[in-house]
This record gives structure tokens, sequence and C-alpha cells, in this order.
């Protein structure tokens, strides 16, 4: 069954090549990639040419838009959706579609998850915050459901016209549409980057900082609290003692800055991209 992966990008000139040789070496043949640019300013585009890919380009509209124009271009029975900064096992991808194959499930996610720079200090930083044990992006113990989906049949991803236009969470939508969640699929190993320096720490946190919040209005003025440098600082120190690791301080303060400035945007600016 043919696969279409798509790749959302946004100035991602230092791993989208490293994405795509990975997946140039998987054990499952038949698929095809599309790459959708989300108006990079940087090289990312030209390090495409290099590559026999289909790409295409929009303005800066999010992730959830730029894949939705992939899955409307694409052939494949199957979409997989990943990030440009992320290399892949050889039998990442036929693990992952396993469960579509047989007819168990519609759409899948891996919980085999690692941390593709886990060398950087800062890398490590980022598992301490989200409290996550070493070299994993999702815990061992993780749900064998959650709302991202990796993998899905195009016929369900086309019944409800795809993702949904949003912040950081725009890739749970498609699971809210539908009324249901992606069900794991065993051993298709993957590795994603950390934030591995000070300023991509605050880029993405400012991205995680525009989402939905479960109390709405009152979640974010909560959320915009608790960023705040003295609250930012105590957890900040704790956390440093407690991991013995005190660029965790440094960490946190960036962090929750990006935090805060991602919320402010998206309350006073409307502003949902990164």
């Amino acid at each position: 069954m043919k696969v279409s992966i798509i790749i959302p990008t946004f100035n991602e000139e230092k791993t989208i090549a490293d994405c795509l040789l990975s997946l140039a070496k998987q054990t499952y043949k038949d698929f095809e990639i599309i790459v959708v640019d989300d108006g990079s300013t940087d090289q990312t585009l030209q390090n495409l040419k290099d590559f026999k890919i289909k790409t295409f380009s929009q303005n800066h509209k999010g992730p959830a838009v730029a894949r939705n124009l992939g899955a409307e271009h694409s052939k494949g029975k199957i979409l997989v959706f990943v990030d440009a900064d992320m290399t892949f096992d050889f039998n990442f991808i036929k693990n992952l579609i396993n469960p579509i194959l047989e007819k168990k499930s519609k759409g899948t996610f891996s919980r085999d998850e690692f941390v593709a720079n886990w060398d950087n200090i800062w890398a490590r930083c980022w598992n301490i915050n989200s409290n996550l044990p070493p070299k994993r992006r999702l815990s061992k113990n993780y749900p064998e459901h959650q709302k991202v989906f990796r993998s899905i049949l195009k016929k369900e991803f086309d019944k409800v016209n795809g993702f949904s236009k949003g912040g950081y969470t725009d890739d749970w939508t498609l699971s809210e549409k539908l009324g249901y969640e992606a069900t794991v699929s065993e051993n298709a190993i993957y590795y994603h980057k950390n934030p591995d320096t000070l300023t991509e720490i605050f880029k993405q946190a400012k991205w995680i900082g525009k989402r939905d919040y479960k109390f709405g209005l009152i979640g974010e003025i909560y959320t915009v609290l608790k960023s705040l440098l003295p609250i930012s600082l105590l957890i900040g120190l704790v956390k440093s003692t407690i991991n013995l690791n005190f660029y965790f301080l440094i960490f946190k303060v960036v962090y929750d800055f990006g935090i805060f400035v991602g919320i402010l945007e998206m309350i006073i600016v409307g502003k949902y991209s990164k």
C-alpha cells in the first residue's frame, strides 16, 4: 500500500537533509515524500534541490495548513506525518503502518521516540523540564492511545478535511474531529532533536505557549503567572539542585520567558504560528 510521507518545514536548513537521508534507507519502499515549506527564510528550500521529492511552498501559515497542502497533493492510501528534525530507524515506516496494513487500526503513533542530541546540555535540560527519563521523548509507560497521528488512512483524513489551523496543538485537531485517537505501533523507532541552543529553546517555548488551554482564558492567565521571573527562578533552582544540573536554572528562565511571549502574541496579536 503506497505511503505518502508529509514533512512541513520552517527554517529547517540544519536538519532537513539528515531527515530525508534517513527516510531513503527505509526497508518499506513504496512511498513518496512531500515537503511543504511554510515560508522559510533560511536555506531550507535550497537544501531540498538535491533530493527527488515533491516540494511545495506557502506563506507562513503554520504546520497544520502545510500538512493539509501536502495531503492534497499525495497519492498514497496512508499518510505519514513527520517533522524535519527527526531521523528514523530503517524499519520505522514498516512498523509504524503495520497495524493499518493488518486492519487493526485506522491510524497510529509510536512511543519509541528518542532524543537525537542527548550529548547537548540544553537538550538534557529539556527532558528535565518535561519530567522525562534520560534519552527518551516519551515515557516508557506512555499510554497506548494519543491524539497525535503519525500515520493514518487517507480516506479517514479526508473525511474531516484534515487538520484545523491553530497553534502548537493543531496536530490534535485531527483526532478531535474524527472522534478517536491514534493507537500505538510497537518498535517504530525514531529520533527527535530537542532544542539545543538558548535561542532554539526560546523559539520552541514561544511556539508551545500558543496552544489550547484546558480552562481557556483562566488557563492562559495561570500559565502567564507561572512563567513570571520569581516563579521561574524558584522552580529552576529547585530542579537544578535535584538533578545536579545548574545549567537548568538558565534554561528555565529562557524557556518560561518564551512561554510568556508566546501566550501574549496569541492573545494580543492573534498570532498562532511560530
